[in-house]
């Protein structure tokens, strides 16, 4: 005997439901097309599964012993069917911005083989951990410090240097490198830096290690305006790099030194995950990764566990 597995679909689906009618509706199907598949199922068992009423459908004993396999025989035919679908997918990769260090690092991985990857810009207006867990995305970058959630894998993805932008007539736009103890007293202008994202608290730190004001007021009318107030003043800097803002001839991209700036990306993935390509990019990444010696580089505290530094430490 063989079992219809659309009929066991309907048995599971009335259950639910508890009237032929409404799982009619929630199946696209009519109400004898229902009956008709519940009867063939009883035959084929040969036992009464559903005792029907006015009032609706309930299992009988037989149909609450079946019900615990029928769940069990569509979640298995579910999970491959899931399987087979993901293997023709591409990777789903959230970047978090398109303007940041891991575009680089997917551009590398795709590069590399023939392993097809879908970016998703999130600016963070999705719960990472949702869409990890329900698989909307396979991967996501981010800076992460607090505890994960469960099923929740992280490792070190990237260290992105922070430069300084200073407009022309700025005091240190003479400067290829500045170190970080010259920026102090300056005020950092980022429209929009607010809030408890990630990045804003980066900046907080940043801010206080370096004696520098984040300056987040003001409307965010996009990378030209931001561009157009630090072209035109002699005091004002902000936190970017030419990727994030038009390349303009009135400004001037300056590295910080002594120690440098960086911003520490971390990769996440959930564990149930099973996307062929997943292991994939997790060892691209893994490969990929360098420490940054400790004088040289700053990043916040509550970073340093998952990036401990790399050789020459003082």
């Amino acid at each position: 005997m063989e079992l219809d597995l659309g009929a066991v679909r309907t048995f599971l689906a009335v259950v639910d439901d508890e009237h032929f009618t409404e799982a009619a509706d929630r199946l696209g199907m009519s109400q004898q097309a229902v009956s008709k598949r519940i009867a063939r199922l009883e035959a084929d068992l040969g036992v009464t599964l559903l005792s029907r009423s006015r009032t609706g459908a309930r299992p009988t004993e037989d149909g609450a012993a079946f019900l615990p396999h029928a769940r069990a025989l569509v979640s298995l035919a579910d999970q491959a069917v899931a399987m087979f679908r993901a293997r023709r997918r591409p990777l789903r990769i959230d970047v978090l911005a398109r303007v940041a260090a891991p575009i680089d690092v997917v551009r590398s991985f795709h590069d590399a083989g023939d392993v097809d990857v879908d970016m998703v810009v999130s600016r963070g207006a999705v719960c990472r951990w949702t869409a990890l867990a329900e698989g909307s995305v396979d991967v996501a970058f981010g800076r992460v410090t607090e505890p994960l959630p469960p099923g929740i894998r992280r490792i070190p993805a990237c260290l992105e240097p922070i430069p300084v932008l200073v407009g022309r007539r700025h005091r240190l736009a003479g400067c290829e490198r500045v170190p970080m103890a010259a920026l102090a007293g300056l005020t950092a202008w980022m429209p929009g830096n607010t809030g408890d994202s990630e990045w804003a608290e980066y900046y907080r730190f940043l801010g206080a290690e370096s004696g520098v004001r984040i300056d987040s007021s003001g409307p965010v009318f996009g990378g030209e305006h931001v561009m157009d107030e630090i072209g035109a003043s002699d005091d004002l800097i902000t936190f970017g790099n030419t990727r994030q803002f038009p390349v303009r001839p009135d400004v001037v991209q300056l590295s910080v030194t002594d120690p440098t700036p960086v911003y520490p990306w971390s990769l996440l993935w959930h564990e149930a995950n099973r996307h062929p390509s997943l292991p994939l990019f997790i060892a691209h990444v893994q490969a990929g990764y360098r420490p940054v010696a400790a004088g040289s580089r700053w990043l916040p505290a509550p970073d340093h566990a998952l990036f401990p530094a790399g050789p020459g430490n003082s």
